[in-house]
């Protein structure tokens, strides 16, 4: 009997596992593609890192204000980087974007997916977040006197809101590096255990201050910068130090977050590679470290040629980190991709040959294999089941001891499955195949342990 397409469709479906690759070709080359994304990216969050900086420390220096005026002119002066610093992270983080989009897409949309509402809330975040943030910068004179607290509550608002979007941000991209915890989680929150999304928010956070340190010290201690008219109570000298001193402690706290975040780093995607990388970033930082700290010493009134050779390496120590990264969520997406390409392949060849096979009016059965058969439906399974080893779930073998007698039981078990085992996620349901697709499963499941144990005791007959 010919199949209609739907039906082919049908059969698909319910018997193999769907690719999940996009055939479209790509407008570029891959490694192409992940070198733009790579520096766009690093470019992107260097200016996202001087808006959360800034924001935060506007709000910081308006508060020591309240009782030095001094401090208030200067959170007022550092407002003005945040917004021009937001524009350039908006506009900069559209090409790493569209990257990650082509060369991650099934990982990226997937992540986006389980995140759910928390992902889709980044637009209107972005946008509150500016609103406040303007809010808080062009009313800083008007509301000096009576309305203070309340402008200090703006700029808090808008730092909270600058702090949540890349929490959620990093959340999304950290989940797409570890898609055989994807059946786990049930939204933002759940995503939060997935990997090491504190260490890395944390490590952030300093990044964002020290780099934010570095900018305001060169910006402020600049030669052409009005301070006279500007920040009058302030010399060059006092702003260095302030700023530099900032960038030292952020980096020494860096020195304690990081080895947090690469401990606790699952270790499917920790290579030999990222090791040396991330020991010359960290070499790198040490020299910061010896730049800064003789700089704070010194006290000079202008940042002078010592500033340039810490930007340089500073440069080096970013450039090391994002490549690390890098190199960590290729090769801990290595095994997952190379099964989507494997499968893909193989979906693509039999429906090839369904085709060629409905072309010449043969049906087809043949081609998709003749029937449906339990093995064909284990494949929705074996991702979390083998046959004598503990995958996401427990082994055929272990299986096999509860149900031997009795079929049924995994039929009703994968219907409306428990929580038997702590060390074990929640196994999702299986109604949907249905009482016939589910019974073909369990007793292919206790014919193929019978079979395995059956051929070892065979083997093991001779040497007797």
């Amino acid at each position: 009997m010919l199949l209609t397409f739907n039906q082919i469709v049908f059969v698909l479906l319910t018997t193999i596992p769907i690719p999940r690759d996009i055939d479209l070709p790509l407008p570029f080359s891959s490694w192409g593609l992940k070198f733009f994304l790579v520096v766009l990216f690093l470019l992107h969050i260097l200016f996202v890192n001087l808006m959360v900086g800034g924001s935060l420390l506007a709000v910081f220096f308006e508060i020591l204000g309240l009782n030095q005026k001094k401090y208030d002119q200067l959170g007022k002066k550092i407002t003005e980087t945040v917004t021009v610093n937001k524009s350039l992270a908006v506009v900069l983080g559209v090409g790493p974007l569209l990257c990650i989009n082509l060369v991650y897409t099934i990982h990226f949309y997937s992540a986006n997916t389980l995140t759910g509402y928390a992902w889709i809330s980044i637009i209107p975040l972005v946008i509150i977040a500016f609103l406040l943030a303007y809010l808080h910068k062009y009313t800083w004179l008007n509301w000096q006197e009576k309305n203070k607290k309340f402008h200090i509550f703006i700029g808090s608002m808008a730092a909270f809101l600058f702090l949540c979007i890349p929490l959620i941000f990093l959340t999304n991209i950290n989940l797409m590096l570890f898609p055989d915890k994807w059946p786990e989680v049930s939204g933002f929150f759940s995503s939060l255990r997935v990997g090491n999304v504190f260490p890395r928010y944390f490590h952030f956070l300093t990044a964002s201050l020290a780099l934010t340190g570095l900018f305001l010290a060169g910006w402020f201690g600049r030669k052409k910068y009005p301070l006279e008219t500007a920040l009058p109570e302030f010399s060059h000298a006092e702003l260095k130090k302030i700023f530099y001193k900032l960038t030292f402690y952020a980096t020494v706290a860096q020195f304690a977050f990081g080895p947090l975040l690469l401990f606790t780093l699952p270790y499917s995607g920790i290579s030999i590679t990222l090791i040396i990388i991330i020991l010359v970033g960290a070499a790198l930082a040490l020299l910061v470290l010896w730049y800064l700290h003789r700089e704070i010493k010194k006290g000079n009134d202008q940042p002078g040629y010592s500033y340039a050779v810490i930007i340089f390496i500073f440069t080096l120590v970013v450039i090391a980190m994002g490549t690390g990264r890098h190199i960590y969520r290729e090769v801990s997406l290595a095994p997952h991709r190379a099964l989507i390409a494997s499968e893909s392949e193989r979906f693509h060849a039999i429906l090839l040959a369904t085709r060629m096979r409905l072309a010449a009016g043969q049906g087809a059965g043949e081609a998709l294999g003749t029937a449906i058969t339990g093995e064909k439906i284990f494949v929705n399974c074996a991702a979390c089941h083998a046959v004598d080893k503990i995958l996401a779930g427990p082994s055929l073998v272990e299986i096999y001891s509860l149900y031997k007698d009795n079929p049924e039981g995994i039929v009703k078990w994968a219907k409306a499955p428990g929580k038997k085992r702590p060390q074990f996620a929640p196994m999702p349901s299986f109604a949907q195949l249905g009482d016939e697709k589910l019974q073909l499963v369990a007793d292919y499941i206790l014919e193929t342990v019978r079979q395995n144990t059956t051929s070892g005791k065979a083997a093991e007959s001779p040497q007797k």
